[in-house]
């Protein structure tokens, strides 16, 4: 056995499931209650590693605070989960597509078709981090189910020496992300359902924490009021539809005012929600704003009169 294949055999992700052993003898049903069982044990893995997601995200909101960009980085199912959260981004929080960006092995492409060899280029990693211009006010979080995937790797090394902040996020202890990360989290989900299927436990694990990461750095950047999604883009009817329903339920306003609010500010949803809290115009509504650095409760708050 070459050091390789003694390695990747050592990967908790790469381990046969013993609770599952049986599942080619199962019906539909069967089969699924196994995969759900293996499913419910994730969120128990991630719940202790909250205090260090919490950390990251922190981060995150410091680096967006300074100008700077989230990247997450990776190949295979941990590109595309990257890209995935990355691209809600901006349709969710009203963002700039530059703010939160999913870099995969081998580009786009790689999206839908695997690009041979992409994953094992340390080169390729480092040369899309330069690519992107990466620099000292970024995050990099590195995604990768065993830790160890070379392009993924290289992007993070390449990341450090261009002073980003750099992350790693994994699903086997003592990963060889370790050393080149200022944080790692590593959600040890276990020997998949079906062995060395990582779009599965490991996948669901990294996409829940994704989630985590850009949401609460979203909610720390004023782009959440209540539990309301504020800042979406509401570029099609059903988000017209969402926008004015977010804002009746923030304001409580009536089908009219909330009509006159929306067209007045453009279908700025800020704008006016904060417009019907305080009773002012949309100029007013924006300088509120612009004061408050875009928080909704700091603004409405702010307003003597509201």
């Amino acid at each position: 056995m070459n050091h390789l294949s003694h390695k990747l055999s050592q990967l908790i992700t790469e381990q046969p499931n013993p609770r599952t052993d049986h599942i080619d003898q199962l019906d539909s049903i069967e089969i699924m209650k196994l995969i759900n069982d293996e499913d419910q044990q994730i969120a128990k893995v991630i719940r202790p590693l909250i205090p260090d997601i919490a950390k990251v995200a922190d981060c995150i909101v410091e680096s967006f605070e300074r100008g700077g960009r989230l990247f997450y980085v990776g190949a295979g199912t941990s590109g595309r989960i990257g890209i995935l959260d990355a691209s809600e981004c901006p349709p969710t929080y009203g963002t700039d597509p530059s703010l939160v960006q999913g870099v995969i092995a081998g580009g786009f492409e790689a999206v839908r078709t695997p690009v041979e060899g992409a994953e094992d280029s340390e080169q390729g990693g480092s040369e899309d981090m330069k690519s992107h211009q990466v620099g000292p006010n970024d995050v990099v979080i590195g995604i990768a189910a065993s830790g160890r995937t070379p392009y993924v790797l290289g992007a993070m090394k390449e990341a450090r020496a261009l002073g980003a902040l750099v992350v790693g996020l994994c699903n086997n202890p003592n990963s060889d992300m370790k050393p080149l990360a200022d944080y790692t989290i590593e959600a040890v989900t276990g020997p998949e359902v079906i062995m060395g299927s990582t779009r599965m436990k490991s996948g669901s694990a990294q996409k829940l924490i994704l989630n985590m990461l850009t949401t609460t750095a979203m909610i720390r950047s004023g782009k959440v009021y209540r539990n309301l999604m504020i800042d979406l883009n509401p570029s099609n009817e059903k988000l017209v539809d969402r926008a004015k329903r977010i804002i009746k339920l923030a304001t409580g306003a009536s089908e009219e005012q909330i009509k006159d609010a929306y067209i007045e500010s453009d279908g700025h949803v800020k704008t006016a929600i904060v417009m019907i809290m305080t009773g002012s115009d949309a100029s007013s509504a924006r300088k509120l704003l612009l004061s408050s650095k875009g928080y909704v409760r700091k603004a409405i708050d702010s307003n003597p009169t509201s």
